[in-house]
């Protein structure tokens, strides 16, 4: 099976994980998060970082000095 490769910063278990991380931490002074809302979260930063990537590709494709060829 060829899996395609992706970014760590693209992947929803990365993310999941450091998500999962900061509840802990928070429930940890009082604060608790329930999976839910960190199911919820996770997608929102994974949607923050594509729309992010994507811009900064734009930009970047904008500001170049080389022809695409």
């Amino acid at each position: 099976m060829n899996k395609e490769a992706k970014s760590w910063y693209q992947s929803r278990t990365i993310w999941g994980s450091l998500v999962a991380v900061a509840a802990a931490l928070l429930a940890a002074i009082g604060q608790p998060i329930d999976q839910n809302s960190q199911m919820i979260l996770t997608d929102a930063i994974l949607q923050i970082v594509a729309v992010g990537g994507s811009l900064f590709a734009i930009f970047g494709r904008l500001e170049a000095s080389a022809v695409i060829e």
